[in-house]
């Protein structure tokens, strides 16, 4: 009843959007003020322990306090899944760009470069990747970075043959405008908004993606915590233990979850339509 006429249900997953995005950098920022816990000590004779006043969460099987260990988690999630879509954002979108805009050959080549890209997972692209890098969180950003560029590329293309043939395109052309003015004058900014947007999709993407590399052991090594790796070390106690995959598994569908729903709103409001 305190709400707005115009603030209707679609405003208010943004909102939840944001929220849990908010939630889950500071809680990130501020793991060391949250849990007076290291997460990385060890505590044997107390693993396995179900969650209670001291450890809310509870511990896993070495005795680490899980709640510590997600809220460091929670840094690794972030740190791959915003660096892994701002790179392959500016790789995908300076490659798809440019073959819009100079067309001819270069646009035919990339154009089957990505369509033979897309035809693959791109979970099996990295698993590949991984296993010539080698396992590490550098290496996990680089593998996900060269799987997810195809999207953006095809995107950035696919928005510049629209704009490219417009009638502000044109006139520019008329009155002498350099090629270099016109990229980033009015292409540019034009193809920028539906790529921000594929972009905050993309970080819950690369979340996931990080997740299952480091659940089939290909991503962050222990004793690092990732939820990934926490889902992994979990499974084989799922029925005495079943904390131990419950929490990180929410807390991964939490934070895509919200960047889907930011990522649907941001839609919304860049799309002058609506």
């Amino acid at each position: 009843m305190f709400w707005p006429k115009s603030f209707n249900v679609r405003n208010r997953l943004v909102l939840l959007g944001l929220v849990i995005i908010v939630i889950m950098i500071l809680a990130a920022l501020l793991a060391p003020l949250l849990t007076p816990y290291d997460p990385f000590l060890h505590h044997l004779d107390e693993g396995l322990s179900r969650p209670s006043w001291s450890h809310p969460l509870g511990q896993d099987r070495f005795g680490r306090d899980i709640l510590a260990r997600m809220l460091y988690g929670a840094r690794i999630s972030l740190w791959v899944g915003v660096s892994t879509a701002l790179v392959s954002l500016m790789i995908g979108m300076m490659i798809g760009a440019a073959a819009g805009f100079l067309g001819g050959a270069f646009d035919e080549i990339l154009t089957r470069v990505i369509d033979i890209l897309l035809a693959f997972p791109g979970i099996l692209l990295a698993l590949v990747l991984m296993a010539l890098l080698g396992p590490s969180l550098n290496n996990v950003i680089l593998a996900l970075c060269l799987v997810g560029w195809v999207g953006y590329a095809r995107l950035a293309r696919a928005q510049v043959l629209s704009i490219r043939e417009r009638t502000y395109i044109t006139a520019a052309r008329s009155i002498g405008a350099t090629q270099k003015r016109i990229i980033c004058s009015h292409i540019l900014p034009n193809i920028l908004p539906p790529l921000l947007v594929e972009a905050t999709f993309g970080i819950g993407g690369a979340i996931v993606g990080e997740a299952g590399l480091s659940f089939l052991g290909f991503g962050v090594q222990p004793p690092t915590p990732s939820w990934g790796a926490m889902l992994n070390e979990g499974r084989q106690f799922l029925l005495i233990a079943p904390h131990l995959t419950t929490f990180p598994g929410l807390a991964i569908m939490l934070v895509v979850l919200g960047f889907n729903f930011f990522g649907d709103g941001l839609r919304d409001m860049l799309d002058p339509r609506l």
